[in-house]
């Protein structure tokens, strides 16, 4: 029985792990595709490059010939070296032409998937949260997608000069000595039989790399939010010990990677080695008379030898050159395959396109109607038609999980609904009128966001809508001034993403004069009081309430009988359900 479900088990694993490289592969492809003409270009420039070298040695081979027999050759010595020079050039450019178009080509490819993976992100609706924190997806899009270039640059070329260059050097070889061409046929292959095996490790070590990676930035993200609490919790120690532990990892797996590197190396080195050492000998030996067979036309004469030994290297360069790149590759599928896992992640995108544009005319009504929510795992959330007029207050309640919050995400057209209908401003909340409706809202959250600007820009959101007297009044009303004064720079100060430097309470008052300030008509606020003391509580309630008797629409998701008291109407998706 146990052995059954082990074999069951490994069965299972072994095809998703299958599914995973299939769908590396086929996003892999997929990167390819739009640079698949400029790559072709690229190859066969390398390959023609690379195949110079035959003329290019065989000059290189008649000039030595003359030089060591006295005798005169096919050109002279100034005519040789013109010409030695000449198709040396004419690779040099053929090579910096090939890398040129390789880069160019690489950097689009790389800049469009960066903009698709970014824009795809941008529209994600916060409803439902995937696999991959943000720091994992920043990672992705800023660093590792960059290794995708060595890949692009150089696996293709190579690939193309293994292809063609070998075989080229080998007519050539038989078409003077059958044992040199025999000595290459047989050395050539163990090269890519060896690279094969060694890289379906490279591609596993690569990937566990690539995870380790992205969980260390999630792990830093996480421990960044959490700052405050660790110092409080007296967590440091064990906060740096997590660290080490993460950098370990990440270090042995490095390590790993550059372990086969190095290893792959070293053999096909040697067997790149075996192959020229072996030509070496027989030419050296069929030189000086003492091997009478082998070549074509016997004896092997000083030209043809130097020749062969010319182009033995040559006849490996290519292949090591592929080995080298394939490692390129194994870094690639890895990225390709933590893109399509992203992708392949439950997400539903916003309604609209997140643009800005102006405001949706029309009262401020919200009415819905039958509006039912299915969450990914095939939950059903039935919501109860209500109608909110402009200027009233409404407090939605109920135990944690009924879908407050999924309630005001849909009400902001941050999702659209599974079933059911949402009327705002006279019109259908959809594609068409996201965009505009959410010009006339503004969010209080429970975890404010900032952006890596002032205080001051982050509260009036627009250079161009300054006014310092607004402003002041607004963190009045929202109980904030105080806030503001104890500031070491004020207004001035940057308080980062995560609102360092003031507690969740204050940022929550903060976020209550932004909204103040905005003369924003909508106000939706998710848990506006949780987690807070009551003296903090009720200054976010009455900055709150200073909104809805400006005259704004208020709807508010809470917990907080208190806070639900004071507004108009309440909705209890608890009772409702």
């Amino acid at each position: 029985m146990v052995h059954s479900k082990c074999t069951i088990y490994m069965r299972v694993m072994s095809d998703l792990t299958e599914s995973r490289k299939a769908r590396a592969d086929a996003r892999l492809a997929t990167m390819l595709a739009l640079v698949c003409r400029q790559l072709s270009l690229v190859s066969l420039l390398s390959a023609i490059a690379s195949l110079l070298w035959i003329p290019q040695a065989g000059t290189v081979a008649v000039l030595l010939s003359a030089l060591i027999s006295g005798e005169p050759g096919l050109f002279g010595p100034w005519i040789a070296s013109g010409l030695f020079l000449a198709i040396g050039i004419l690779r040099a450019a053929l090579s910096w032409t090939a890398g040129g178009i390789a880069f160019t080509a690489s950097d689009r490819a790389i800049s469009r998937e960066r903009a698709k993976l970014l824009a795809a992100q941008s529209r994600r609706s916060p409803v439902i949260a995937g696999q991959h924190s943000s720091a994992e997806i920043a990672s992705l899009a800023a660093d590792k997608l960059d290794l995708v270039a060595a890949y692009l640059t150089r696996y293709a070329p190579a690939m193309a000069r293994t292809r063609i260059v070998p075989l080229a050097v080998l007519v050539v070889a038989f078409s003077l000595s059958w044992v040199v061409g025999i000595i290459l046929l047989a050395a050539g292959p163990l090269i890519p039989v060896f690279m094969a095996l060694v890289g379906l490790a490279a591609r596993d070590a690569s990937e566990r790399q690539m995870q380790e990676v992205g969980s260390m930035n999630a792990l830093l993200l996480e421990r960044i939010r959490a700052l405050t609490d660790l110092r409080l919790l007296d967590a440091t120690r064990r906060t740096l010990e997590d660290f080490e532990a993460a950098a370990d990892r990440l270090r042995r797996e490095t390590m790993e990677v550059l372990r086969i590197a190095f290893l792959s190396s070293a053999v096909l080195e040697f067997f790149s080695a075996i192959g020229v050492a072996l030509v070496a000998v027989y030419v050296g030996f069929a030189l000086i008379g003492e091997l009478n067979f082998g070549a074509w036309a016997t004896p092997l004469t000083v030209g043809e030898g130097i020749f062969l030994l010319l182009l033995a290297p040559d006849f490996f360069q290519p292949l090591r050159d592929l080995a080298s790149a394939w490692h390129d590759k194994a870094a690639a599928s890895a990225v390709a395959g933590e893109i399509a896992d992203l992708e392949n992640d439950p997400s539903v995108d916003i309604l609209g396109e997140g643009t800005a544009c102006p405001p949706l005319p029309g009262p401020a009504v919200i009415a819905t109607n039958a509006l039912v929510w299915v969450t990914p795992s095939g939950r059903r959330i039935e919501f109860p038609d209500m109608a909110v007029e402009p200027g009233r207050t409404l407090a939605i309640t109920g135990p944690s999980g009924s879908g407050k919050t999924t309630l005001l995400a849909l009400l902001a057209g941050l999702a659209e609904p599974s079933d059911g209908l949402i009327e705002v401003a006279g019109d259908r909340l959809d594609d068409r009128t996201a965009d505009a409706w959410r010009a006339r809202l503004t969010w209080i959250g429970q975890t404010p966001h900032f952006s890596n600007e002032s205080l001051r820009a982050n509260l009036i959101l627009s250079a161009a809508r300054r006014d310092d007297a607004r402003l002041k009044d607004a963190l009045v009303q929202a109980s904030a001034d105080g806030i503001v004064s104890a500031l070491p720079r004020g207004l001035d100060t940057r308080l980062g993403e995560t609102g360092h430097g003031v507690s969740g309470g204050e940022a929550r008052r903060l976020m209550v004069a932004r909204a103040l300030y905005s003369h924003a008509d909508i106000v939706l606020a998710d848990e506006p009081t949780a987690d807070l003391d009551p003296e903090t509580a009720q200054a976010v309630g009455e900055g709150l309430l200073a909104l809805a008797a400006r005259g704004a629409t208020l709807i508010v998701a809470t917990h907080d009988v208190d806070l639900a008291a004071r507004l108009d109407s309440v909705v209890d998706l608890g009772a409702t359900r």
